[in-house]
């Protein structure tokens, strides 16, 4: 037993504070499975974002800080199942002067003692103290799985919005390239005299605002892409590689079209709910520690002190040895303890409609993200007609163009009725990934 005791004390010692965990509270682990890529070099796909994310992101990191606080005082309240062992020591010097024939006599006393407390019983106050850090560390350690989760669809938005902001410029520059070619049309039929000067003007407007658009879409690829580098704890000036999905059906569809199956789903699995329950806990197990705090407890207590005596008498020093039981009983405090029950009740009342407001809340956020995502596929089945009936519209205008039988109103319509039908058509897929993103977060995956 001895060496054992030796061994604690040294491993202690030579182990940071961080390290040790004698009372087994720490269950959150950092994160890990980090991946090792060169984020300027290597093509990034979507999961390797949110890994990198998670192991960088700075807003991240604080709050699982908050997590391993809250874990070590749950230490604290299961050290109160342990004794408690002081230990004190003093040592001075005194002196006096003899009246009778004037000596001064010099002493150097010292003293030592060792107290014991060790709490017995005290009506369940402490396992419930105990119970409502417990609860804590659960909600901390909740709301950190909600933060990363928060994380996760604010890096899948970047990502996305970053490939919606590349193919609009793709986008855009299809469109510039389509008015270059009616602006040429124009100036083309202008010299050989078979159409106004206005043809020409309104044709070369209308190339100088797709130009300007392009402009606008590089713009928002870099305003894009400085977002997903500010999540990744990267400089925004970072250049990203991305690495496209491959998108098929299963990229748009969810697993279960069933929106009631879809809310028992969230208030099954969402870590805010989970958090706001232990909360919940929390309050129940305080009214019960109020309370306890008005009933006696029990300690068994133990002490041995030694004095150093020489310098008086013959003998070197002395030794008092004590064991025994000590009750403590609140008879009156100004009825604060009375007041901390009502405050814990009323606290745990609160907290019970908290949870019945966040229940409610997540249904309606699973509700409305599922209509949002109903809504974008149709939307985006939509675009796919528009975009084709557009293309085919552009075609025929330009080929009445070239033969005169339309003019350059109509066929700079056509041009731009293809460019909103572009636009749309990747707005729409976005939008439908996005709210399909949504939808997936409110229901905790």
């Amino acid at each position: 037993m001895k060496k054992y005791i030796l061994f604690s004390l040294l491993g202690m010692i030579a182990l940071p504070c961080t390290a040790l965990d004698p009372l087994f509270t720490s269950s959150v682990q950092p994160p890990t499975g980090c991946i090792d890529k060169n984020v300027t070099a290597d093509e990034l796909a979507l999961a390797d974002l949110v890994q990198i994310g998670i192991c960088t992101n700075p807003s991240l990191s604080a709050q699982y800080m908050g997590v391993k606080a809250t874990e070590a005082n749950l230490g604290v309240g299961r050290s109160q199942y342990l004794p408690t062992v002081t230990v004190t020591g003093a040592a001075g010097v005194n002196g006096y002067r003899v009246e009778s024939h004037g000596d001064y006599v010099q002493s150097e006393p010292y003293t030592g003692k060792a107290e014991a407390n060790w709490l017995l019983f005290d009506f369940g106050g402490r396992e419930s103290r105990v119970s409502t850090l417990r609860a804590y560390a659960d909600a901390a350690n909740y709301s950190y799985n909600a933060a990363v989760k928060d994380l996760m669809l604010s890096v899948q938005t970047a990502y996305l919005n970053l490939l919606a902001a590349q193919e609009t410029l793709v986008s855009a520059k299809a469109s510039l390239d389509s008015y270059e070619q009616s602006y040429s049309e124009a100036q083309k039929r202008y010299k050989l005299g078979m159409v106004s000067l206005s043809d020409k003007l309104q044709a070369q407007t209308r190339y100088e605002q797709a130009l300007l658009a392009v402009v606008l879409a590089e713009d928002e690829v870099k305003q894009s892409s400085g977002q997903l580098a500010v999540l990744l704890n990267l400089s925004p000036s970072t250049p990203l590689k991305l690495q496209k999905p491959q998108f098929d059906q299963s990229v748009t569809s969810i697993e279960k079209d069933d929106v009631e199956q879809l809310m028992k789903d969230a208030l099954e699995n969402r870590p805010e709910l989970r958090a706001q329950e232990s909360v919940q806990k929390a309050a129940k197990s305080s009214v019960t520690a109020a309370k306890t705090s008005m009933l006696p407890s029990i300690s068994a207590t133990a002490s041995a002190a030694i004095n150093d005596t020489s310098w008086k008498n013959h003998s070197l020093y002395e030794r008092n040895n004590t064991v025994g039981l000590a009750a403590s009983m609140p008879l009156f405090t100004g009825f604060s303890n009375f007041y901390k029950v009502k405050s814990a009740s009323w606290l745990y009342q609160q907290e019970l409609a908290n949870t019945q407001n966040l229940r409610l809340a997540i249904q309606n956020e699973v509700w409305h993200n599922y209509q949002n995502y109903k809504t974008a596929v149709r939307s985006y089945e939509i675009s796919q007609t528009v975009l084709d009936s557009a293309e085919e519209n552009h075609r025929v205008a330009f080929r009445y163009y070239q033969v005169g039988k339309a003019d350059i109103l109509t066929l700079l319509d056509a041009v731009a009725r293809l460019a909103d039908a572009r636009q749309n058509k990747i707005s729409a897929f976005y939008s439908l990934l996005l709210s399909k993103a949504s939808l997936y977060k409110s229901i905790g995956k």
